[in-house]
This record gives C-alpha cells, structure tokens and sequence, in this order.
C-alpha cells in the first residue's frame, strides 16, 4: 500500500478539509443535492488520483444514458475500482459494498456521501432487503454501481463469473444495464510501487429492457460478464501490439 501513503503525504495540507467535507456530506441532514455532493468527492478522487500518480483514462462515456435511473455494472479488480468510476463517471450513483470495507476509514464517509449501501454478504435477508432498495431508489431516478462478481478477481484482468442475483434490481426496476470494463485497476494499490500507473475504464453500449426482458438473471449475469471479459481482452492484445 506505499502508493496510499504517497497520496496521503503528498495530500497532507488538504486531508483537513477533505475530511471535514466528506464528514458534512454524508450526514443525512446535509441540504446539498446529490450532484453538488457527488461533483465535490469527484474533484476530490481526481486530486488523489494525480497526487498517487496513476491516470485515469475513460472510453465511452457517450454510452451512458442521457436519463437518470441506471446501474453500472464493472467488473471488480480492488480498491481503486471506485475512484476509478468516480474519476471518469460524471452521473452521480450509489454503490453496494460489503460491510467489512464500509467500515474503513474514508471509506466509510465516501458511502456516506454516495447515500450507498452496506451489506453482509452472509445474510441472505440483508441481500434482499438491498435488492428491494436499490429497485426503488433506481426507479425513483438514482443510479448504482454494482460488482457482480460478489468479491474481487486475484487474478488481474480475469474476471470471475458474475453471480446473477445482483442482477435482480435492474430486473425488477426495468432499468438500463451499462457493462463497464476496467483494465489494470489492481496495479495501483496491489503492486508494491509508486510508478506511474494507467487505469483504462471501458463504458461498454447500455442494455435495455426490451433486450433483456425474457432472459434468466443468469443468462444475463453471462452476457454481461462476456461483454466485459473480451472488452478487456482486446484491448490488452491492443497493448500488447503497441509494445511490440
């Protein structure tokens, strides 16, 4: 984590004020509206980003739809994912996360201002008491981001099968699905070093209800998790030529 310690030290004067703002954010009292709260923590993660020196490249943001009301679904690869869809993301959205990583520093007050959920991966009751809210919450207009893989891939840019439960929100909500492909977003944290690091976001054509409607949750958890595996295979072979 030597990349964490050289966003904090090279942030230092500026973690007061980041800190008492996120702290005022995430109140449930705060009168700001959820794109002023979201537009600050993006200004925020962008200034972090560069002060760990690590870039941030985005494709595809026109595939987002114009009107509120969708659910990203990225492939997860570790702690960066985040500010890597903050970064490049510019449609504010709430986020599931397990509760063992909501309870870390930070962390805790970004889901806070993000209004995101919480949840025991355990506990089957909490799982669906998460799949009732998102549904509302994204009917309602307020966009999500969940890693249906469950936990993240070890394995780098190999993605593991995507589990079709966390498919039922956006099932039930009838809302637009956008498959996002991230490529290189555990070098930051994972690789014990301070080089200089690209972080490739892919947001991959949306899907519509009237192209899922008939599928099984896991039809659809396998066309996602395609989509986004050769998304992120040809643009490594890509790389690849480009180097050789």
């Amino acid at each position: 984590m030597v990349r964490i310690a050289l966003m904090v030290i090279r942030s230092i004067f500026k973690i007061p004020s980041y800190a008492c703002h996120l702290h005022l954010y995430g109140k449930k009292e705060d009168s700001h509206t959820e794109q002023e709260r979201y537009d600050y923590l993006r200004k925020v993660v962008k200034e972090v980003n560069c002060a760990g020196r690590v870039e941030v490249i985005e494709y595809g943001t026109d595939n987002l739809p114009e009107k509120e009301g969708f659910i990203l679904f990225p492939n997860h690869q570790g702690l960066f994912d985040s500010l890597a869809l903050i970064a490049t993301c510019s449609h504010p959205f709430g986020i599931v996360i397990k509760k063992e990583a909501a309870r870390l520093i930070l962390v805790k007050q970004v889901i806070a201002l993000l209004r995101g959920i919480a949840i025991d991966r355990k506990d089957l009751k909490d799982s669906v008491r998460m799949i009732k809210q998102v549904t509302e919450e994204v009917k309602q207009g307020r966009n999500y981001v969940i890693f249906a893989e469950g936990t993240r891939s070890r394995e780098g840019n190999k993605i593991l099968p995507f589990k079709s439960g966390t498919f039922k929100s956006a099932i039930h909500a009838k809302c637009p699905i956008v498959p996002v492909a991230l490529i290189n977003s555990y070098k930051p944290f994972d690789c014990n070093s301070i080089r200089r690091e690209k972080v490739e976001v892919h947001y991959l054509a949306a899907i519509y209800p009237d192209q899922y409607m008939g599928l099984k949750s896991s039809e659809l958890a396998d066309l996602v998790h395609d989509r986004i595996q050769d998304t992120i295979d040809q643009n490594i072979d890509k790389n690849v030529e480009k180097i050789g």
